[in-house]
């Protein structure tokens, strides 16, 4: 696997980003020093998820870090696994799809209505494409939409919208918030017809929870990144629970 010569954390740099993020920028500039971008090379590998093996094609380097399949993405699908009934009969749309992975889990198991997207970037969509073509899948319905930009469906209809891994970089907290506010709190599930299920928490629990609603698994860094995110969710009338293993439940407030 080659490291990626250029970040997309590059395009989103601000004075108040760590240290530790330049430098990772920095590292990730090409050989010639002037982090041009290269052109793109791929790598198939073969993933194990909840009874079933994925071919997938990942980026060796692309610049917005859609390259790559984070932990997130495999603890999410073994929680969705052991919580089946959430994905009966519901309309899904994913967030920050990268290479398609999940998605394709997803439909392949359980049949599910599912939706991918991710950056305004043909390299991403062609990718996701492709991964359905090996994996023996008919192409999946795929939104390209760059966070915080007007949202290309007026009238969203999507019962749960799902991400892994895709809180990277803070600065774009504001974008991601805007985005999810708008799928959740303009969703034309909103009223009568919206719906609830049951959610057991890995402490026993059993949590009610209206339609829409967002499913995120977050495995990558656990501290102040993410809570400026949740807290952002709470100051934008969203509530936030943490259903256990990582995996947390946002959705509009009553």
């Amino acid at each position: 696997m080659e490291t990626a010569v250029f970040s997309a954390a590059s395009l989103f740099h601000a004075d108040d980003d760590s240290d530790d993020d330049a430098r990772r920028d920095q590292a990730q500039v090409g050989a010639d020093g002037e982090g041009h971008e290269q052109a793109l090379e791929y790598e198939e590998r073969l993933h194990k998820f909840p009874g079933l093996d994925l071919s997938i094609r990942e980026f060796s380097c692309h610049q917005l870090n859609a390259n790559l399949l984070w932990p997130g993405t495999f603890f999410f699908a073994a929680w969705l696994a052991k919580n089946p009934s959430v994905l009966e009969g519901q309309r899904i749309l994913e967030l920050g799809s990268g290479t398609g992975a999940l998605a394709i889990f997803l439909r392949k198991t359980y049949g599910v209505d599912i939706t991918t997207s991710d950056y305004d970037d043909k390299d991403i969509e062609e990718n996701i494409a492709h991964n359905c073509r090996v994996n023996n899948l008919d192409l999946l319905p795929h939104i390209r939409h760059t966070w915080g930009d007007p949202f290309p469906v007026l009238r969203p209809d999507w019962n749960i919208v799902i991400a892994s891994d895709i809180l990277l970089y803070v600065k774009q907290y504001p974008n991601l918030i805007k985005t999810l506010s708008f799928l959740l709190k303009e969703s034309d599930l909103n009223g009568q017809r919206a719906g609830c299920t049951n959610i057991t928490t890995k402490s026993g629990e059993d949590v009610v929870v209206r339609y829409p609603m967002f499913l995120m698994s977050w495995r990558r860094r656990i501290g102040k990144d993410q809570s400026i995110f949740f807290e952002g969710c709470e100051k934008a009338g969203l509530g936030v629970q943490h259903l256990g293993d990582l995996v947390y439940l946002i959705n509009k407030k009553k």
